[in-house]
């Protein structure tokens, strides 16, 4: 099969002993709908048939579910790594011993912040509830997690944070935003801007050789620039590729609910992204339908919008984390402006927009063509067509933009070039290809490519190239051959260039 599950979560109990400030469930009393006893070791057995590697079981808070000991032993039998997320308050030395003992990995506690800053979100005394459960794990050997939801309450405070967690010797801290869902929409002023994203990953880039504790930045912090790739290889190791490829949810994890319903991610929480429920059907063939997860696993750039839809990195990265865009931005499909490589990209087209000589601006935009920093000729050339100034930079617009996947603003900045010279023959084969992309089937696409060959007056004659590729693909080998042939009796640069093209069409034949 095209995906594999490694991982997963499962919220076990929407049971709660606090009321967070920032509870992306509005957690309180189990729900009625839970699984049973019965159901949730026969759940445990299909993870195991599948062959998770690992698992997280959380809340809720997992710990008020009087079977969590029958849960985790099923799951850790079957060799399935089993960790918990908690808000410690449950975990004195009887729950740690039970733990240990039916095979728990690892237990993480939510830290929310200093003593005042902790009990605040969430609940008086709690701060010192897991204080002393730190101290157990610690006598007991158990590996030990702090998870920290960073808000305008606490990211101020994340030094102090990180020492108490060095002093209680936690080996793990997981850092990741806040999102207006839950109880954290009804507190929408604890919700960080864009620009924290970088100040939290400066936060861990600067303690990331810190030898007491390894600090992971979760999927929605990032993406793609130099200080988040450091941080990535030095928790991951260089040996490895490290960058981020793009949301797992329905390719190698999946969510699952209280009362055994499967999604992608059990953050996205809207109706409409669950893919059914074990009640009805098996784990195993809820992965393996083929209508399942499709907002994920068909997920496309071009899907996209904003920066996101014309992105060096979006055919990997794909927007970042998906309940980012849902949850601020009302759309899966929507930009990811918590971005780190956004925020870097929206800073410097403020940059270019004070920028007064034109002519170095599209000095600029050919040198970033050329070099391959697509995104930035992007932006140096929409602020010249938005001037009206600099007539050739739709031309090369026309290029840039193809190169990006943007082929509507390819094919419109094209026209835009032609308008001016109707005899371009640069602008008339970027928008037949443009044109080709958008609809294979389309016959002025063709008209267009034939056109351009007609006025092309260049050695190395890269319409006739591109336009006997396009023949190709379509299967018109014929076709190709004749447009090939007509290039090699005018230019001996064309046939050295295409001469691999042409010793291959010509054993498959006319």
């Amino acid at each position: 099969m095209e995906y594999k599950p490694m991982t997963a979560v499962w919220e076990i109990t929407m049971g709660c002993n606090m009321r967070c400030m920032h509870c992306g469930s509005i957690c309180e009393a189990p729900l009625e709908d839970e699984l049973t006893t019965v159901e949730a070791l026969d759940l445990c057995s299909q993870i195991g048939d599948m062959g998770l590697k690992w698992i997280t079981l959380s809340g809720g808070e997992p710990f008020t579910r009087q079977d969590w000991p029958q849960i985790v032993g099923a799951l850790s039998s079957r060799g399935v790594l089993t960790n918990m997320i908690t808000n410690g308050w449950n975990l004195d030395m009887d729950t740690l011993k039970k733990a240990k003992e039916v095979g728990v990995s690892t237990i993480a506690i939510s830290v929310d912040g200093p003593k005042e800053v902790h009990d605040e979100i969430r609940k008086e005394g709690s701060f010192d509830k897991l204080s002393g459960a730190f101290e157990r794990m610690d006598y007991l050997e158990i590996t030990s997690g702090g998870v920290t939801t960073v808000s305008t309450k606490n990211i101020h405070r994340l030094d102090e944070i990180m020492e108490f967690l060095v002093e209680k010797k936690v080996k793990f801290w997981q850092l990741q935003i806040g999102l207006p869902m839950g109880s954290m929409a009804k507190n929408s002023d604890m919700i960080l801007g864009p620009e924290a994203v970088d100040d939290i990953l400066k936060f861990i880039h600067k303690n990331k050789d810190n030898g007491s504790i390894k600090i992971y930045p979760a999927d929605c912090l990032g993406y793609y620039t130099r200080m988040e790739s450091e941080i990535r290889d030095t928790i991951f190791g260089s040996q490895v590729e490290t960058h981020w490829d793009g949301c797992h949810a329905g390719k190698r994890s999946f969510g699952v609910l209280q009362n055994g319903e499967i999604l992608g991610c059990t953050s996205i929480r809207d109706s409409e992204f669950i893919e059914g429920s074990i009640r009805e059907r098996s784990l195993q063939e809820i992965w393996e339908d083929g209508s399942s997860f499709l907002w994920n696993r068909e997920m496309e750039k071009s899907k996209l919008g904003g920066f996101c839809s014309i992105c060096d990195y979006g055919d990997l990265c794909k927007g970042g984390c998906p309940n980012t865009r849902l949850t601020m931005e009302k759309s899966i499909y929507s930009e990811n402006k918590y971005c780190s490589y956004n925020n870097a990209l929206n800073k410097t087209q403020k940059l270019i927009h004070t920028f007064a000589d034109e002519d170095k601006l599209y000095e600029k935009a050919e040198h970033y063509a050329q070099a391959g920093e697509l995104i930035l000729a992007y932006m140096v050339l929409q602020e010249l067509i938005d001037r009206d100034t600099i007539e050739k930079a739709h031309s090369l617009m026309g290029y840039v933009a193809f190169m990006l996947g943007d082929y509507d603003k390819s094919v419109e900045v094209n026209k835009k070039a032609l308008s001016i010279d109707s005899s371009d023959a640069y602008a008339l084969k970027g928008l037949g290809l443009a044109m080709y992309k958008i609809d294979k089937n389309d016959p002025k696409a063709i008209e267009t490519l034939e056109a351009a060959r007609q006025v092309d007056t260049t050695q190395d004659l890269d319409t006739y190239f591109d336009l006997a590729n396009v023949y190709y693909e379509l299967g018109k080998i014929d076709c190709a051959l004749q447009v090939i042939e007509e290039g090699q009796s005018k230019s001996e640069v064309f046939s050295q260039n295409i001469s691999g093209l042409y010793e291959h069409l010509t054993t498959i034949g006319r």
